[in-house]
């Protein structure tokens, strides 16, 4: 059975797209943290980041670097955090999260609220400096 993840990369289920590849995809979260708050995916199935071949980790890693980088040109934070949970959906999947502080990749916190415009035009700015970072 498929993945919420890999529906999403089906184009089976809408996203706010950022980013793809051959071997990734990237989105912002329907239910951010902070603004930007954008999930980071292997387009192949794997429930644990650390079952995952050392050589596809490493692309993995680069591909959300580069996502970072633009989503940090876009989002003004401190910088952007970290974070691999991997508990609530079974496909691995880095969470790039615009920090001012620690408190703010707590997931504890409530959502931030944004509305559909605001998603869409932010993933096309994001989507814009990705591409256009080469």
């Amino acid at each position: 059975m498929s993945t919420l993840f890999t529906k999403i990369v089906r184009g089976e289920i809408p996203c706010y797209k950022i980013a793809e590849d051959e071997h990734h995809f990237s989105f912002l979260d329907i239910r951010p943290l902070k603004k930007g708050h954008t999930l980071v995916i292997p387009k192949r199935e794997e429930s644990y980041i650390f079952r995952m071949e050392d050589e596809e980790l490493a692309r993995l890693m680069v591909f959300a670097k580069r996502v970072a980088v633009a989503l940090e040109a876009e989002v003004h934070c401190a910088r952007i955090g970290i974070a691999v949970i991997g508990l609530e959906v079974p496909h691995t999947h880095i969470h790039l999260v615009p920090i001012d502080t620690v408190g703010d990749i707590n997931f504890r916190n409530p959502p931030v609220i944004l509305s559909e415009e605001e998603m869409v035009q932010l993933a096309e700015r994001v989507a814009s400096r990705f591409a256009n970072a080469g």
